[in-house]
């Protein structure tokens, strides 16, 4: 996450200990409910994201991949980050191009909050409902949608 303002920022979703533990344990089990497999690498992936306060970059889940410090061969994360896509436990901030952890159960239209001072990128659930049974209505099949709201968190408001 890049900070673009001089005061301080809290913490916005990340997890941490027995929170990070149950999430992935969550994961774990749709995918075996899916017969999918959450491998090491996938997992990995998934943990780093789920521990972040912001959107990572692609680069920055490579750099750190490794328990002990090595990076990842960029294949590995980017396939991973494919895998995660589409089970919907991420998604890609297309005007980032970086990723954060699905904050959402269940299939749902992508939309984001995105802070131009601290970087945050929150999730929250839109009602697209009228939109997409319009492009019904005129014959279109929608297959997903992405909204990216950019102005000021309340944190970065205060300041």
């Amino acid at each position: 996450m890049s900070h673009h303002c001089e005061h301080h920022h809290d913490s916005h979703d990340a997890l941490k200990g027995a929170a990070l533990r149950q999430a992935l344990g969550a994961a774990e089990a749709r995918c075996a409910e899916t017969q999918e497999r959450l491998t090491p690498p996938r997992r990995r992936v998934l943990e780093l994201l789920l521990a972040s306060d912001g959107p990572l970059k692609a680069y920055d889940l490579i750099a750190a991949f490794g328990e002990t410090g090595e990076p990842a061969k960029p294949p590995t994360v980017y396939r991973a980050l494919e895998f995660l896509e589409r089970l919907g436990f991420a998604h890609r901030i297309e005007s980032l191009n970086a990723y954060v952890p699905c904050r959402i159960e269940g299939g749902h239209a992508a939309a984001f909050l995105i802070c131009d001072c601290c970087g945050a990128a929150q999730e929250f659930d839109p009602d697209f409902g009228p939109q997409l049974e319009a492009a019904a209505r005129a014959g279109y099949a929608v297959r997903s949608v992405t909204l990216e709201a950019r102005g000021l968190c309340g944190a970065c408001r205060e300041h």
